[in-house]
Order: C-alpha cells, then structure tokens, then sequence
C-alpha cells in the first residue's frame, strides 16, 4: 500500500520537526517536504505530490487558511489538517468551509495525533473508490472513520446493517427529534429494537440524544440526526 504523502507547514523549524517525526512514527505516513511559510509550501506541492497538508495558521508571510483559499482557487484539492493553538470559533468556521479535514489544538499528546492520521487513512481508505456508494450506509462509514467513531461495519450483537439503514432513513427524513416509539413506529418496529439502535447511533457520534419536556412524569428522550 502507498504511503500518504504528507507536507508539514510550520514556523516553527522545532514544532515543524517534532510534528514531521510524529507523522512517520505513524504506520502508513510519510513526510515528503516541510515548509516554513505559505510561499514555501505552495512552491512544495507545486514541485512534488502530497495527499495532506498540516497546516499551522500563524505563518509569517499569509494567514494559513488564506494558504487553504489559494489551495481551492488554485484548483488543488490536497486534505488538511489544520494544527494549530487557534480556538476562535469563527476561525474554526472558516476552516470547516474551506474543506479543512481535521481541527487538532496545539498543545496535544501523539497518542492523539496519530489517532487524528489513523481516522484520516481509514476516511481516504473508504472514499479513494472509483464505483459510486452503493448505500447511505457506506458515506456514514466513511465520516464516521474521519470522527474516529466505530466502523459501523462492526456492528455490536444483535444489530444489522439494514436495519440501521432503515433507522437512519427514518431520522433523515424527520424535521424534528424523534423518540424511540416514533422511530419504531414508523419503520414497523418495536419502540425496544429502535432505541437500540438509537442508542448505538448516539454512542458513535451519528445522533445526539435531548430530552423531551411537555408531558407528566420523567422527560422523553428524543433523537436528532447530526446534519
């Protein structure tokens, strides 16, 4: 299998080597340039390949993701993973719309690092195919790889595929949260097998869980797909 080509873009010439040596201690990685500012690192994918970028945002010559913005204009479509110190929300909301793969705040452990790569090769994996997805299913595997969120194909005892697809398929099409009952009622099944279901969902990351105020007793816990 080819390795992923990987190009550090950091400041930092000590940050910009730790970060090249924790990406080629990861299985499946390679480093092929490293480059000090967004003038170097356009001049490096121009010059050789690179399937990532690890960008740091505080270069000394461009803002990194107006780096990101010449990438698109450019017609360069290489993944990035933006690493960075960086916690404004509007920079993270810029980052999302120009197609920025992963967010990882500095300071953090290799552990999380290589977990952040590993999500990105099983995510690269699963969308490098040439036939078209056969099923919803196949594209929530393929985000839930780049979350870091269980391959549903590993489904726990007891859950299947299709019926999953069945469950998301509901949820998809509701404008609002449904609980258990609803969901089960209207895939024509009990209110147990869906909240099964609705709970793997929620514990992988594909649904999200609000309670339900309004009636006597105890609230209602209802489920949203995450859009």
């Amino acid at each position: 299998m080819t390795a992923i080509r990987v190009l550090v873009v950091e400041d930092d010439a000590i940050i910009a080597e730790a970060h090249a040596a924790y990406t080629e201690r990861v299985e499946g990685f390679e480093v092929v340039s490293v480059a000090h500012t967004a003038q170097r690192a356009m001049a490096a994918m121009r010059a050789t390949p690179v399937d990532l970028v690890l960008l740091d945002l505080n270069l000394p010559d461009m803002f990194g993701l107006e780096l990101c913005r010449q990438l698109r204009v450019a017609g360069i479509g290489t993944d990035v993973l933006v690493v960075t110190s960086a916690r404004d929300l509007a920079v993270v909301r810029s980052a999302v719309s120009l197609g920025v793969t992963h967010y990882l705040l500095k300071p953090f452990t290799f552990a999380t690092f290589r977990e952040k790569l590993l999500g990105y090769a099983r995510y690269r994996s699963q969308v490098l195919g040439a036939e078209p997805v056969a099923a919803q299913h196949e594209i929530d595997r393929a985000f839930a790889a780049l979350r870091g969120a269980p391959d549903s194909d590993s489904l726990p005892k007891g859950l299947d595929q299709s019926t999953l697809d069945l469950v998301l398929g509901v949820l998809r099409a509701a404008t609002l949260g449904l609980s258990a009952a609803e969901v089960g009622a209207r895939m024509g099944a009990s209110r147990v097998t869906a909240r099964r279901y609705l709970e793997h969902l929620a514990e992988t990351g594909q649904v999200v869980r609000n309670p339900r105020y309004g009636g006597p007793g105890r609230p209602e816990v209802e489920y949203r797909r995450i859009r």
